[in-house]
């Protein structure tokens, strides 16, 4: 479970956001919603450990994330709303390198299977700076295909996509979500996703 507590986020002197609560199971989904601002993405860096909240505390399966530190980040796979793709590598090469920086080696023929799942296949060995930027997010999106984590911490992962690869995604979502997995996310873009249960958090 990942649970939130009296959660406050402190930008220079702004305030954000403040005594925000929420509490997310196993097949839960969590779409954290807000104005441009309101601090969507400062949540979901709390989340994943990359920023500390000015209060409040963020535990998983009961224990401070702070804690757990290795433990955490092993059943958590988190991206950001920029792809994060290196032009000069080949669209295989993209993936095979961001799942060995977060701690998952897969060999070509894995990295295939995903990039074709994707509707990226015959595209494997071209470097990623030919793709348009829909093609780009569906490269940095086929890692959560390999990836073998429970949580998901999504920052816009429709961004760019055409309405097939929304589709795409919403099952990849779903089959996460039937499986046990858990999803956080923020979009600006409306998904129709089948959950056990689907949290809306509104930040101000």
């Amino acid at each position: 479970m990942l649970q939130g507590s009296n959660l406050a986020c402190v930008r220079g002197d702004r305030r954000l956001f403040k005594d925000i609560n929420f509490s997310l199971e196993p097949g839960g989904l969590m779409q954290v919603r807000g104005p441009n601002g309101s601090g969507k993405t400062s949540m979901l860096r709390m989340l994943c450990g990359l920023s500390d909240p000015a209060l409040g505390e963020i535990t998983w399966c009961g224990a401070a994330i702070r804690s757990l530190s290795g433990d955490y980040y092993a059943a958590m796979t988190y991206m950001g709303h920029l792809s994060g793709t290196k032009d000069d590598l080949t669209v295989v090469e993209n993936l095979c390198i961001s799942s060995a920086l977060a701690g998952l080696e897969i060999n070509e023929t894995q990295a295939c299977k995903a990039l074709e799942h994707m509707g990226l296949g015959g595209r494997e060995t071209l470097p990623v700076k030919v793709l348009s930027q829909g093609q780009r997010r569906r490269v940095a999106l086929a890692r959560l295909l390999v990836c073998q984590t429970k949580l998901w911490i999504l920052d816009e992962p429709l961004a760019a996509l055409d309405v097939s690869a929304v589709k795409l995604m919403q099952s990849i979502l779903e089959q996460h979500l039937e499986q046990g997995g858990m999803v956080v996310m923020t979009t600006h873009q409306e998904i129709d996703i089948t959950a056990a249960s689907i949290t809306q958090l509104q930040l101000a």
